[in-house]
């Protein structure tokens, strides 16, 4: 099935999946090299959330060993952040919970432009996804957090999404029932405000993606990474595309902040928000690609419904604004190179991860 607009063949995330899903079954095993493994398929419900999963291309590390030193990660941890993650009542209305603006079949994140909080206050920007966030070193598009541990607070003390004080959270977890004994046996003692922080980031942090078709191509195997995708490739990572300025190849962030001309006068000023800078005017942070296909829609506003919108985007060298980064400039791209680009983006498309039963709501599975 195709969406058609503007006379163009757009193909929707979902089938994305799919096609991807039917292409990966054709690789079997885990492969695993100096420890870091890469699971070709979804697990069991039943294993653990904690492993040494890492994707391809990435700085060295796993999860494990890139957490803090106060707050190491254990399955006891990740589990127990899991729970908090889908749990409602981390809201002042006791219905939003992380999860409502964070799905996991779009890469955890939310289908709409800008999420819906707390009696359907809208927010200004679009929840981006939650996608090998262990490598990581800023957090929010504006990079305010420092730390996943930072960031998980933040949401929840938001006026326009959970609206509740962290004190409060603390309380009603703590008065919970079916908590009892939780943090004890994670932390050492009762819920507090830094060990409710603590666990929800240690369950973003195990959000690990490693088994797209690109993620097999640099590790040698190019089973289901298409011709398409490696012209794509080609022109993601030439100055005919310009991409890897800012997503250079493996990662695919390079974790810094850039005006991509999409900022519009008087509108979000982003980094500026932070630091104050009359330099940081428009500018937000690279995000990774990982599952950008599934993630839709883009842009800090979610301004761009496809990625043949984005790519257009760029194409144009952005929307006009005299603060856009030097680095955007118009791009001379045939149909071909176009169908090309958008190939290589959908050809890091992990399956396994957007269905992974191991990050779905724990109060609805039933193997776990």
């Amino acid at each position: 099935m195709t969406d058609v607009r503007d006379g163009r063949a757009r193909t929707p995330a979902r089938a994305v999946v799919a096609v991807v899903a039917v292409a990966l079954a054709t690789i079997g095993g885990t492969a695993c090299d100096d420890g870091v493994c890469a699971p070709s398929g979804p697990p069991p419900a039943t294993a653990p959330l904690v492993d040494d999963t890492a994707p391809a291309g990435f700085r060295a590390g796993t999860p494990r060993s890139l957490a803090p030193a106060d707050n190491a990660l254990t399955e006891a941890r990740a589990e127990l952040g899991r729970r908090l993650f889908f749990d409602q009542r981390l809201s002042r209305t006791s219905d939003v919970a992380c999860a409502t603006c964070h799905l996991r079949e779009a890469a955890f994140s939310d289908p709409k432009p800008v999420s819906s909080g707390v009696e359907q206050r809208q927010g200004t920007r679009n929840a981006p996804a939650l996608v090998n966030l262990a490598w990581g070193r800023t957090f929010f598009w504006d990079g305010r957090a420092a730390t996943l541990e930072e960031q998980a607070g933040k949401p929840i003390e938001n006026p326009l999404e959970m609206d509740l004080p962290i004190a409060e959270a603390v309380a009603r977890v703590a008065a919970a029932p079916d908590y009892a004994g939780a943090f004890e046996v994670a932390y050492d003692g009762p819920v507090t405000e830094s060990s409710l922080r603590k666990a929800i980031a240690s369950f973003v942090r195990v959000l690990v993606s490693a088994g797209s078709p690109y993620d097999h191509h640099l590790r040698g195997d190019d089973t289901a990474f298409g011709e398409a995708a490696r012209r794509g490739e080609a022109i993601f990572g030439s100055d005919r595309g310009g991409c890897f300025h800012c997503h250079p190849g493996g990662s695919l962030t390079n974790e810094g902040y850039f005006n991509n001309g999409s900022y519009a006068e008087g509108g979000d000023t982003g980094r500026q928000m932070v630091t104050g800078r009359t330099g940081d005017l428009g500018k937000f942070k690279v995000p990774g690609l990982r599952n950008v296909a599934a993630s839709a829609p883009y842009m800090h506003d979610g301004s761009l419904a496809t990625l043949d919108d984005v790519i257009d985007h760029y194409a144009r060298g952005g929307a006009g604004s005299p603060t856009t980064d030097p680095s955007i400039q118009p791009l001379t791209l045939s149909p071909e190179d176009r169908a090309d680009l958008r190939a290589f983006l959908e050809s890091l498309t992990d399956p396994a991860f957007l269905t992974d039963p191991r990050f779905s709501d724990p109060r609805l599975a039933t193997t776990r």
